[in-house]
């Protein structure tokens, strides 16, 4: 089997990057190693900045967005009780963003995929990437049952931390940033519509919790927990009375309860590969860089990624050239370390160490309050959030 591109993973960064180079015709084949339904059904993120909406937008696969997805103009801030909402479009020239799971991301880029793109191959598992430092690359991997080749003139390694993409880069050439934190998220699905209209993000000295949404009638909470924890270990009830006791206010705001569809724990990292290219393998995604969920930005670096990649092979195909090619990994990693400042700030902003003391809890307090008192810091913390420009 040969192709242009070869694309290791059916997340929403190999999906949106196969209709992105069909749209510039430029063929492709994505490889994904789980079957469909798993890929349609896997609960991720769910916030969508205003540059990722443009782009899906752009690619003919934002109409069951802008039908079903939550625009948010805002999120409110929680702390000793107090309320204060960021205004997104008034601090940033009108942006916003989009509550829209990427499960539905996923459907909506298989269905077009399926109808008018290149090959999608599930179930098809990528053994190893070979020859990245050639012009021609291979993918070796294994569908139905035996060992194939995908030829390819380029790859790119969509396929998260654990895929084989990243391994084909010796491990000489390579850098390794990351912070693991000493807790993760306790996430629940509830069937209950969402107590608040736009999300919360709540400091409390038990802990942080996150009001958050899928739909209007299923809610999707977050609570700070130990590094480890089991999410088996809490009962309904006891997620449910300590979601009360975090985003607690002085007026008679109230949290809605409902039936517990789903538990999970999600650790908290921050990690960066670079480079993220070596000879004709990109990495893209999860597959270079990881973010603490707080602000909100794994989904969105992924496809600021794609769409450099996307954007520099089409003036390759244009003009001959390949400068921006060469320069796509210096080009991500600006925009993934501002990312991972702003995911690492907002963790610190809210998150309680196990260890805090009580000058750390005053800290993060008087950080909540020069917020909500300056337009200055309103306005770096709403530009950070619904998005940086894709280089």
């Amino acid at each position: 089997m040969r192709t242009t591109v070869g694309i290791i993973g059916a997340g929403p960064a190999g999906l949106l990057l196969a209709r992105l180079l069909h749209n510039a015709g430029i063929d492709s084949v994505v490889l994904e190693s789980r079957d469909r339904a798993y890929v349609e059904h896997r609960q991720r993120a769910g916030i969508l900045e205003q540059g990722t909406v443009d782009v899906l937008r752009a690619a003919g696969a934002g109409e069951r967005m802008d039908r079903e997805g939550l625009p948010h103009d805002g999120i409110e801030l929680r702390y000793d009780k107090k309320r204060h909402r960021v205004d997104f479009p008034a601090l940033t020239d009108g942006r916003s963003v989009m509550v829209y799971a990427q499960t539905e991301v996923c459907k909506d880029l298989i269905a077009l995929q399926l109808k008018d793109g290149g090959p999608l191959l599930f179930e098809a598992e990528a053994l190893a990437v070979e020859g990245a430092d050639t012009d021609t690359p291979r993918v070796r991997f294994r569908h139905e049952g035996r060992e194939d080749v995908l030829e390819c003139e380029y790859v790119v390694g969509c396929d998260g931390f654990w895929g084989v993409a990243r391994k084909a880069i010796p491990a000489e050439l390579t850098k390794v940033f990351e912070r693991a934190y000493p807790f993760a998220w306790l996430g629940i699905l509830a069937d209950v519509p969402p107590s608040h209209d736009e999300l919360v993000y709540a400091r409390h000295d038990r802990g942080f919790a996150l009001l958050s949404m899928r739909s209007p009638s299923v809610s999707r909470l977050y609570l700070q927990v130990p590094e480890g924890t089991d999410a088996g270990s809490w009962d309904d009830e006891e997620i449910w009375d300590e979601l009360e006791r975090r985003f607690e206010t002085d007026d008679d705001w109230t949290l809605e309860r409902g039936p517990i569809t789903q538990k999970s724990v999600t650790p908290m990292r921050s990690y960066v590969h670079e480079p993220m290219r070596h000879g004709r393998l990109f990495l893209a995604g999860d597959a270079a860089h990881i973010v603490p969920p707080t602000g909100a930005k794994g989904l969105n670096l992924a496809v600021g990624d794609v769409v450099t990649f996307a954007r520099a092979l089409t003036y390759r195909k244009e003009t001959g050239s390949a400068e921006r090619l060469d320069a796509y990994s210096e080009t991500c990693l600006r925009r993934v370390w501002q990312a991972e400042r702003f995911s690492y700030d907002m963790t610190g902003l809210l998150h309680r160490a196990p260890d805090a003391t009580p000058f750390e809890d005053r800290m993060q307090l008087a950080r909540l309050e020069r917020i909500a008192g300056s337009r200055a810091a309103e306005t770096d913390l709403a530009e950070g959030y619904t998005g940086f420009p894709f280089g």
